[in-house]
């Protein structure tokens, strides 16, 4: 029996990964509305999310099956002054760039969530926007604003910073941190007839059917506006000029008012009902609710006049299964925003779509005011107030509120004779902030807290508990089936869920990188001794029959003592070398359009991204970091419905470039409208794909986020944070949560994300040796629960026997089977080719891929090169 590898690196990466594709969020459509005469009246370009036509389509590994519904970039997350800032302990600066254009720093030392892990939390305010970073904590390190404006690439000064002493300053810098947009939401609700096709005849329906009553019921309560005192979302709460009642709900946090136009004033006299447009049409988010069937004549956003409106959510109910169905109008404009619609997009569970639409209407309207027309908005009332604070704050510049130190410690030690006066100022401080706060808490535009969240959602990221007490060095690891294999300072490790982990070598074997070819059967190692590297290659079949006899006669030294000069040679060796200008920081392999002669080799060295031909060696511009200081992390190669693509990470940018087929000996790496980037609110050291999400892991936090659109949807807290492995599931190290600690707050205690897994229920794996302090543990996050589906592995855990099911003259039986491997030429190269791309993006400089055919069941080649 024989095992073959036939499919792409991008069928493979969607096997693994999750499928990377733009097309779940609809397409761009030029709809056109015409009166009863057919004379076109208006139309416009919007995208269009209608959900898979076929509900019967059977789907491939990396297919798009579940959309997960969740709040991007929620305010908690967001919102980092309200949250970090006001009522504590914070410094305030004020400066001018080169431009001669104001900007106000604000920097605090906090502890991220009561985690135990202090940070720099810093915001950067600027005419163009927000930037916020944060910056690790060093007790030894005094962190000063030069360092800082330098992280957010801010280096040259007009007027050098000064700090703001003045309490005040927290009240305008909470004034700037609400142009980003409200907490809380109004909707507009259309109620159209069947057969409506006019603005004015779905304004003038007077009442809605029974069935537009439940949906009204569904999506929240009946209020009565005279004496309302929650948020009124410009409806008139003391005259009744907007009507006597209104739909209101809270979600997650937000208070939510629906413009039901069946329930603003209706007039007989006015046709176009003006009142009723007046806020329906203010509204950038509509839902439009139709009755009718599939087959009538469907609603079109040209249908409404309104320059303002940009996203419609078209509702239709089906009362044979009592079902809604729902489809998506985003003018072309408003970037992409989630969760996709499911396939088809019909809702049986009421509460599921309740939840569905409101999560997308809050991104929708969070996605527009990103649209041209409100940044350049919020652009300019920002501008206007800096240089109008900055303006009030000019005269006091030579008086004891500003700092005259420039570049002054973040957290100055103050001379002992002005000690009190300090600390009086500061109790002052923090009491306004403290009042502050409390007041806008009382006015409902605070941000959601994870308090008001769901409790009972699962996330998909939530963490399981893999092995506890783990008091050894990682160096490496990779998965073998369900269980771990891991390189240590004691030695290689197995370590499977809910069993003592097994020593496969000891420690003479000190392997520094590896890969699990499950379907081949073989483990690609490196070794280092000295200044010299070797690969060594283990048929892992007989590895894991061996590991199992090692269980189950419980005698170690059987293969504890195998060490690296019991393996025999190996008289096959096949490499490619590449010789680069400069040593390379990244590398990664991305496939040509063919696989004929045209792949790639993405290398990042100096300020650059480079692309180079893996036949050729000739090298082409992709990328130029405009920075003093760059920290490559990663360049992962990603396939966007087939096509090749790069995310670009350095410093605190994720960059995605397509890389379009090669036109006359190069490729096309332009910019394009595919091209997107985002930030990261603090510099990774790994960042892993697992689509729709991107996890970027730095030393105590895992930050999630969309790959489609760069939206934050969760920051994990995890002291001492370590990557374990990544090419399966995510395994991780990590210190254990500390439960029922009186530094957690019963709301954060109560979130339904927890930000480290609990120490109770995790299987212990015993220690190598006595006297050894178990600190850290293993975690595992499942790649089937970020994709959204099973990953279907070739192998079981390496501790169980395997079965292969093989055809029998009487039908299918299980049987086990013990597997040897016998490699032809052809099949080496395969298997060269099949891990070039894990193997490129860690070799060092003089790279060589290599396959070895083993002679017997342990194999080693010879080959050498320079250790890293």
């Amino acid at each position: 029996m024989k095992c073959f590898y036939s499919s792409s690196v991008s069928e493979d990466l969607g096997c693994r990964r999750g499928e990377f594709s733009r097309k779940h969020y609809g397409s761009v459509e030029l709809l056109i509305s015409s009166d009863a005469d057919g004379a076109i009246q208006r139309a416009g370009r919007f995208r269009v999310e209608n959900g898979s036509s076929n509900e019967n389509t059977d789907y491939t590994p990396g297919t798009w099956h579940r959309t997960d519904v969740h709040l991007e970039n929620p305010e908690y997350y967001t919102r980092w002054y309200f949250k970090y800032f006001l009522g504590k302990v914070h410094q305030n600066y004020i400066g001018t760039d080169a431009e001669k254009n104001p900007f106000f720093l604000s920097v605090v030392l906090s502890d991220q969530n009561n985690q135990r892990v202090p940070q720099y939390h810093s915001i950067l305010w600027r005419k163009t926007g927000t930037q916020k970073i944060c910056l690790p904590y060093s007790p030894t390190k005094t962190l000063s604003v030069k360092s800082i404006l330098s992280a957010m690439s801010l280096e040259k000064f007009e007027k050098s910073p000064r700090e703001i002493f003045h309490p005040e300053i927290q009240k305008d810098l909470l004034v700037l941190e609400e142009q980003e947009g409200s907490v809380n939401f109004k909707f507009g609700v259309l109620y159209a007839k069947d057969g409506q096709l006019t603005d004015d005849e779905m304004f003038s329906n007077e009442t809605g059917s029974e069935s537009f009553q439940r949906f009204l019921h569904l999506l929240g309560d009946t209020i009565t506006l005279k004496g309302w005192t929650g948020y009124r979302g410009g409806l008139d709460t003391k005259n009744d000029t907007t009507g006597t009642c209104s739909i209101y709900t809270v979600y997650q946090g937000h208070e939510i008012m629906f413009h039901v136009s069946t329930m603003l004033p209706y007039s007989r006299e006015n046709k176009q009902q003006v009142e009723r447009k007046r806020h329906i049409g203010n509204d950038i988010v509509t839902i439009v609710f139709q009755e009718g069937e599939e087959s009538s004549p469907a609603f079109k956003p040209s249908m409404i006049r309104s320059h303002f409106t940009h996203i419609f959510a078209l509702v239709r109910y089906n009362k044979q299964n009592d079902s809604y169905r729902l489809k998506i109008f985003s003018e072309e404009s408003v970037p992409l925003f989630g969760p996709p619609l499911p396939s088809p997009p019909v809702f049986t569970n009421h509460q599921e779509f309740r939840d569905f639409v409101l999560v997308k209407l809050i991104n929708g309207e969070k996605a527009t005011l990103e649209t041209p027309t409100f940044s350049q908005k919020r652009q300019r009332t920002l501008d206007m107030l800096i240089r109008s604070l900055y303006q009030d704050l000019m005269p006091d510049l030579h008086k004891n509120m500003l700092n005259r130190r420039s570049f002054s410690d973040v957290l100055p030690e103050s001379p002992k004779s002005t000690r009190k006066k300090e600390e009086a100022r500061q109790a002052e401080f923090v009491r306004l902030g403290q009042a502050l706060k409390l007041k806008t808490t009382v006015k409902g535009d605070t941000p959601a807290t994870l308090a008001t969240t769901s409790f009972s959602k699962k996330e998909p990221w939530e963490s399981q508990s893999f092995c506890s007490n783990f008091p050894h060095e990682v160096v490496c690891a990779d998965s073998w089936g369900q269980s771990l294999l891991v390189s240590t300072d004691a030695g290689i490790l197995l370590i499977d869920d809910g069993q003592p982990s097994v020593q496969v070598f000891d420690k003479t074997l000190q392997i520094k990188q590896m890969h699990v070819l499950e379907a081949l059967d073989l483990l690609i190692a490196r070794t280092d001794k000295g200044k010299k590297a070797k690969s060594v290659h283990f048929t892992i079949w007989n590895l894991q029959t061996d590991v199992s006899e090692k269980q189950y006669d419980g005698d170690p030294s059987f293969i504890c003592q195998r060490n690296i000069s019991d393996f025999l040679n190996c008289h096959l060796v096949l490499y490619h070398e590449i010789c680069l200008s400069d040593p390379p920081v990244v590398m990664t392999l991305v496939d040509g359009p063919t696989g004929d002669s045209d792949n790639m080799i993405c290398v990042a060295y100096r300020h650059q991204f480079d692309l180079v031909n893996e036949s050729t060696g000739e090298s082409y511009r992709l990328h130029h970091v405009e920075a003093n200081k760059v920290n490559f992390v990663a360049a992962i190669d990603v396939y966007e419905d087939g096509e090749a693509g790069l995310l670009l990470c350095y410093n605190y940018v994720c960059q995605y470039r397509k890389v379009y087929p090669f036109n006359g000996g190069s490729p096309l790496v332009q910019s394009s409208a595919y091209d997107f980037h985002f930030s990261w609110n603090q510099v990774p050291y790994a960042v892993v794909c697992a689509f729709p999400y991107i996890l970027a892991f730095t030393t105590d936090s895992i930050e999630i986020r969309l790959v489609v659109n760069g939206n934050l949807v969760h920051t994990a807290v995890v002291p001492e944070l370590q990557l374990v492995a990544s090419r399966s599931d995510i395994y991780f190290k990590a210190t254990a949560a500390v439960t029922g600690s009186s530094h957690s707050s019963s709301k954060e205690m109560s979130s339904s994300s927890p930000q480290t897994p609990t120490a109770y229920e995790i299987p212990e794996c015993p220690l190598s040796s006595e006297g050894e302090v178990p600190g850290k543990n293993l975690y595992k996050i499942p790649l089937s629960n970020l994709v959204g589906r099973s990953i279907e592995r070739p192998l079981k855990s390496p501790l169980t026997p395997k079965v292969i099911t093989t055809p029998t003259s009487s039908g299918v039986t299980s049987l086990p089977v013990t597997h040897s491997l016998s490699l032809s030429r052809m099949e080496i190269k395969e298997i060269a080719s099949r891990t070039r791309k894990e193997l490129l993006g860690k070799l060092p400089f003089s790279v060589h891929l290599q396959a070895k055919r083993p002679t017997a069941s342990w194999a080693e080649s010879t080959e050498e090169w320079p250790a890293s």
